[in-house]
């Protein structure tokens, strides 16, 4: 699980990075998304709207972490989505899941 943090750590540092729930929204929709972080202690509201889009769109995504572990990850406060924008990054994470 750490390793997850700290390749999401490298991928924002690589500018490979969105986050925020509406910037990743927008991400979504223009497939330029790979692998969304979704915290698992964000709200009903942005839980509903993010796992939505990602099912329709078919983003993978990952809700093992919680904000604070995401945000420590990039270096942000407060983020409950945050999406990777790098095949390369996403297919490392998913072969550590």
């Amino acid at each position: 699980m750490q390793k997850v943090l700290q390749l999401l750590g490298l991928a924002f540092v690589a500018k490979k990075v969105i986050s925020g729930e509406d910037f990743c929204v927008d991400g979504i929709r223009k497939n330029e998304i790979k692998y969304l972080f979704l915290a698992s202690d964000a709200g009903v509201n942005t839980t509903k709207k993010i796992t939505d889009k990602a099912k329709f769109y078919n983003v993978v995504l990952d809700n093992r972490f919680t904000s604070e572990e995401l945000s420590k990850a990039i270096g942000k406060k407060n983020r409950m989505v945050v999406g990777i924008t790098d095949n390369g990054f996403a297919k490392k994470i998913k072969e550590i899941r």
